[in-house]
């Protein structure tokens, strides 16, 4: 089992260049704590998101460290020109000596695709181009591509990633049919359901790549998010989890309630105690994380545990006495 941290980096106050600071001494902590690595959401036009260019954060993520591993989860490709996204990725690459996990996705809000002028409903079929343009950039010394939406002849690729031939693939999936087509890609995947959702998912997953006559041991990694606070008591740590989750769901929701709908898939509960119930929280004292994340980590058949350590308005003392609880007495039980 291997850790990581997903950040959504959420608005947690009107002072963000602290907030900035603040993030970056935890990401040393996160490294210092052993977790492998440090995935960012991207978001625009949302307090959802404080690091709509996470190309710029994660630059500075790669200087304050060493060791951990570092990305995007996900870039959204239609808000990109390839050719620009092409550098961004190697420069990174480059910057964190190898260390780079790159995630791709299309963008699930079409409201902030929107507000680029991109039409969600050419997102697919744009995401799928461009991804192949992204890939050829990053293994071929010149780039030719004549497609629907793209079209490049014989340009010179001066800059290249340290991984060869591409930084490791993520992407966030949402359905179980989907399953089959990542595991013949090849994809780590972070999967946005219950433990149950997720180990049907797995299960799915672990099939087609057997079928493909690949071993268990080079299995990608696949993982489950969850908010997650550990305190020194049960009450003390969802006490802390409540008030934060209050404004991180208010966040989640906040270009969706503007336009006057719902999210597209009540993919986590609105009220506290509901996520709290169906573990998409985890919060309490170690024992009480450990044990309920062991429980679901066995039901959802993952070999990644994914965890969301800072948002809403915990403060960087709470997030940090969190990361050092949770390193020092849960991960190593699991």
């Amino acid at each position: 089992m291997k850790f990581g941290v997903f950040d959504h980096m959420d608005r947690a106050g009107p002072d963000l260049g602290r907030q900035f600071e603040d993030r970056l001494r935890l990401i040393e902590l996160y490294e210092r704590s052993g977790f492998h690595a440090y995935h960012l959401a991207e978001h625009h036009a949302t307090p959802l998101g404080m690091a709509p260019s996470p190309s710029v954060f994660l630059a500075a993520v790669a200087q304050r460290t060493r060791t951990l591993r570092l990305g995007p989860l996900v870039y959204t490709l239609n808000l990109y020109h390839p050719l620009r996204l092409i550098d961004e990725i190697c420069m990174l690459d480059q910057m964190s000596g190898g260390r780079l996990e790159l995630g791709v996705g299309r963008g699930i809000s079409p409201y902030e695709v929107g507000y680029y002028g991109v039409d969600p409903a050419t997102g697919p079929e744009r995401f799928a181009e461009a991804l192949q343009v992204v890939l050829k950039g990053l293994t071929e010394a010149r780039l030719t591509h004549a497609g629907k939406h793209f079209a490049f002849n014989d340009v010179p690729m001066e800059m290249e990633p340290v991984q060869r031939p591409h930084p490791p693939l993520w992407y966030g999936a949402n359905s179980l049919e989907s399953a089959d087509r990542l595991a013949e890609q090849g994809l780590n995947v972070v999967v946005g359901m219950n433990a149950m959702g997720v180990g049907a998912f797995s299960a799915r997953y672990r099939a087609a790549w057997a079928a493909l006559s690949h071993d268990e041991a080079s299995l990608p990694l696949i993982g489950l998010s969850r908010h997650v606070v550990v305190g020194d008591t049960d009450r003390e740590a969802q006490a802390a989890a409540k008030r934060a989750y209050v404004l991180w769901y208010d966040a989640l929701i906040h270009l969706w309630r503007a336009h006057g709908v719902g999210l597209p898939r009540q993919m986590i509960p609105a009220d506290f105690e509901g996520a709290l119930d169906g573990g998409y929280i985890v919060a309490g004292s170690a024992a009480t994380v450990r044990d309920r994340l062991r429980r679901d980590n066995d039901v959802a058949g993952i070999n990644y545990c994914l965890c969301r350590l800072a948002f809403g308005d915990l403060s960087f003392e709470e997030s940090k006495r969190s990361v050092e609880l949770f390193a020092r007495n849960v991960m190593p039980a699991l």
